[in-house]
This record gives structure tokens, sequence and C-alpha cells, in this order.
């Protein structure tokens, strides 16, 4: 594929595309995975219609703005791990949204809410 210009890990946006070694693209980036007290980079989770998989920074050949390409076939692509590890949580940036009693109250009280990613 071209058209890409070489980026960092470290730079490279989530829902960017990810692509096997024969350009078919198998799913898009959910996040990056670093060691940032040793400035490594460590893999790329990615989100598949079957659920998060695992990309091993072994597995990634190229980093551009437009797409990452991966040393993997098609069927590896499809084979690929879960993510394993400690749970990933984010907060629920919508909660307390509204104008309702509870949602003011939650705002007040600056109420936090962790959702646990099942994916």
């Amino acid at each position: 594929m071209e058209g890409g210009t070489p980026i960092s890990y470290a730079g490279v946006p989530k829902g960017t595309p990810m692509l096997t070694s024969s350009d078919r693209e198998f799913g898009t980036i959910e996040h990056v995975l670093e060691i940032p007290q040793e400035d490594l980079f460590d893999g790329i989770v990615v989100k598949t219609a079957d659920g998060l998989r695992f990309v091993d920074r072994d597995q990634v050949s190229e980093i551009t703005d437009r797409y990452v390409i991966c040393d993997l076939s098609d069927e590896e692509a499809a084979d690929l791990p879960a993510p394993s590890g400690s749970p990933v949580y984010h907060a629920d940036a919508a909660q307390d949204a509204g104008n309702s009693l509870h949602d003011k109250f939650g705002r007040m009280f600056l109420r936090r809410h962790w959702i646990e990613d099942k994916n």
C-alpha cells in the first residue's frame, strides 16, 4: 500500500486501519501499548469484528499516518489472541450529562463512574 507517511508509534491515532501483509484490513487500532519508563513500543490492541485482539511489536512492519502494516498473513490475523493482562477501564464521558436531579448531584459531588472494556 502506498501513500502513508511513516510516523512514531506514539503518534498513531485510534481507528487507524490495521493491514495484513497482503494489504487486507483486519481491524482498527483500539490503543497502542507501550512501556513509558523505557520509551518502548510493546504492541497494539486491535478492534476486530470478533472483539479485541493483540498484535505484538515484532509482528508490526510499518506504522504510517494512514495505516499500520503487519507481518501477518490473512489466516494469522484471523487467529490473533485476545489481549491479556489487567482489565482496562475508561471514564464514561456522558455520565451525569443530563438535567435530572441525579445528574446534577453527580456533577456536584464529582462522582466517577468507571466502565470496564469487555471487548
